[in-house]
């Protein structure tokens, strides 16, 4: 079964490379900003123009200039978030959108 689900990944993988695309670029970022700032900015300063946040989490652009920072990985993190994030029920586009957001900031 894990054989199957890898040769699965594997080739979802290599078809979206062969059409010069990945499951990021084709996210909303303008939708990703839209839901950040309805859902995250109570807790995150989600854009340039915001004064208030909590002082304990990180800003979306802080996360975006990490040098390990992935939208894939962080959209697969949206979907199941830590204990100390609320719980919204994202969907994986919605998921991608805000991660695709997240990474339009990094500078």
């Amino acid at each position: 079964m894990h054989r199957y689900l890898s040769r699965i990944c594997l080739l979802l993988a290599s078809a979206t490379a062969g059409f010069g695309m990945s499951p990021a670029l084709a996210a909303d970022a303008e939708h990703g900003a839209d839901l950040a700032k309805r859902w995250c900015a109570s807790c995150h300063v989600v854009a340039s123009g915001q004064t208030q946040a909590s002082a304990d989490v990180p800003s979306f652009a802080s996360v975006a200039r990490r040098p390990d920072f992935s939208p894939e990985r962080l959209a697969f993190f949206l979907l199941d978030p830590h204990p100390k994030m609320p719980n919204f029920p994202l969907s994986r586009t919605e998921a991608g959108d805000i991660a695709a957001y997240i990474g339009s900031l990094r500078q």
